[in-house]
């Protein structure tokens, strides 16, 4: 998956921007931001519970936010099942101190930030992905003072 949304990204003709790194590719079903340790066992609780099982989600479109110059891949529609999971885990991380977003959730892969222009489009070949897990990931400035990603925890959708 990583592989052909990091093909779809070096594909893409932008004037300039930042491409994330394949192993960063992802997407949020949550923003939690900045956690406090006694939060973390609440929001592993909160995933420990949550019964979905596996789906398929296709990737057939890039987009281009302007304000936050974001270029990202995303579904046309969202699967019944992502809402789902969304719904099931802020309903649960209210729990934890966590409110929702207000904005509706709008799946999406960012490809690239910085991004000055892109061409948007309907992908030929659309991507499957078949989802059977979700993680709990937290970002950190490496070297270059670009965010990186680690996965924390991760939960199998059953």
């Amino acid at each position: 998956m990583r592989e052909a949304l990091s093909a779809l990204a070096h594909g893409v003709e932008l004037a300039e921007g930042r491409r994330h790194h394949a192993d960063d590719l992802h997407m949020t079903l949550v923003f939690l931001g900045q956690i406090a340790p006694s939060q973390r066992r609440c929001i592993e609780d909160v995933a420990d519970r949550i019964r979905s099982a596996p789906f398929d989600l296709t990737i057939d479109h890039t987009g281009y936010w302007p304000r936050p110059r974001i270029l990202w891949a995303s579904p046309e529609e969202t699967p019944k099942a992502l809402g789902q999971l969304v719904a099931d885990l802020n309903n649960g991380l209210r729990g934890c101190g966590f409110e929702p977003e207000r904005r509706s959730y709008k799946p999406h892969v960012t490809l690239y930030r910085k991004a000055r222009k892109a061409i948007t489009t309907q992908l030929a070949s659309p991507i499957t992905w078949r989802v059977n897990e979700f993680v709990l990931a937290a970002s950190a400035t490496a070297d270059s003072h670009r965010s990186r990603y680690q996965v924390l925890n991760r939960w199998r959708l059953v």
